[in-house]
């Protein structure tokens, strides 16, 4: 069954301090995270590969990856698209806000593959690098035939998502007694401590699963998102027009509660990492170093 994998490269890394985080150079060869994530997933079997980017950055992102993996994906018989997620990108009888400038977040992000993507489909942020376990837990899931409100999620361990340079945040998870997500709650902030990880100074759970947004969809979940984004113009973007955004772990989170999809978790011990602060980068390359002496990626990495 064809497998698509879309990256959500979008985000302005407004906390990188300038730069477009998503493009850094983190491998021996000049290697981006992404390199790293697509050569995860073709080697777990995905063969479709959507970049979501914005327009401004377009020529920025062929120049240092899209132009590379498309020849790369033409050996291998990986088919290569690209989206583009806007402002104004909003439903119809609706008008962008004066003074608002970014995007809608990632509930809006995949919804500008809709019309790209007609089958299985995993979503995983461009900056995150989410190790090979996961990669091959969501294409054996995807795999399989489920119904069309079926759908899985990566649980890595907070403990292993933290950044030594500032708080981050992550979609702490709720799971049942079967391994089924019940919800999802978005936890701002969330800063590394020496007995584990805080908020604000109180002390949470840094065995707890969370969402590093890495899901495992159908392709009905379009229909649904698309009904949830005119319901978000509705609520939401009408409250806080400025600053409201659709965020994919937000409404995953509603619909289980209302009990509209299953969210099966797909456990990963793998360590995550990530450059969302410019301090975060040296510690990212010594990490990609490691794997590399350990055999896990080979130079160079597609060879």
């Amino acid at each position: 069954m064809k497998t698509a994998l879309v990256i959500m490269a979008a985000g302005i890394g407004s906390r990188f301090g300038g730069g477009i985080k998503q493009l850094e150079p983190v491998g021996p060869n000049g290697e981006i995270i992404m390199d790293y994530s697509i050569h995860d997933a073709i080697e777990a079997g995905f063969n479709k590969i959507v970049f979501i980017i914005r327009k401004d950055i377009e020529a920025d992102f062929r120049e240092v990856i899209g132009d590379r993996i498309e020849a790369v994906c033409a050996q291998r018989g990986v088919e290569v698209a690209y989206a583009f997620q806007s402002l104004d990108a909003i439903p119809a009888g609706n008008t962008v806000p004066e003074g608002r400038t970014k995007p809608w977040g990632t509930g809006q992000a995949v919804l500008t593959v809709k019309d790209i993507v007609k089958e299985p489909f995993a979503v995983i942020n461009a900056d995150d690098y989410y190790g090979k376990e996961a990669f091959a837990k969501l294409h054996g899931f995807l795999q399989n035939p489920g119904a069309d409100n079926a759908y899985c999620m990566a649980g890595f361990i907070l403990k292993n998502t933290l950044s030594e340079n500032g708080g981050v945040t992550r979609g702490v998870c709720k799971v049942d007694g079967n391994g089924y997500l019940t919800d999802v709650v978005e936890t701002s902030n969330i800063v590394k401590t020496a007995d584990g990880a805080a908020v604000e100074g109180v002390a949470i759970d840094a065995e707890s699963y969370v969402s590093m947004n890495m899901w495992g969809l159908r392709p009905a979940f379009m229909e649904i998102l698309e009904q949830g984004f005119e319901e978000f113009f509705r609520t939401a973007a009408k409250e806080n027009p400025l600053k409201a955004e659709y965020l994919l772990p937000i409404y995953i989170g509603q619909l289980l509660r209302e009990g509209k999809v299953t969210v099966q978790v797909l456990e990963t011990r793998d360590k995550w990492f990530g450059v969302t602060y410019r301090e975060d980068k040296p510690a990212v390359v010594e990490s990609f170093r490691k794997l590399i002496a350990d055999g896990v990626y080979s130079v160079p990495l597609f060879g």
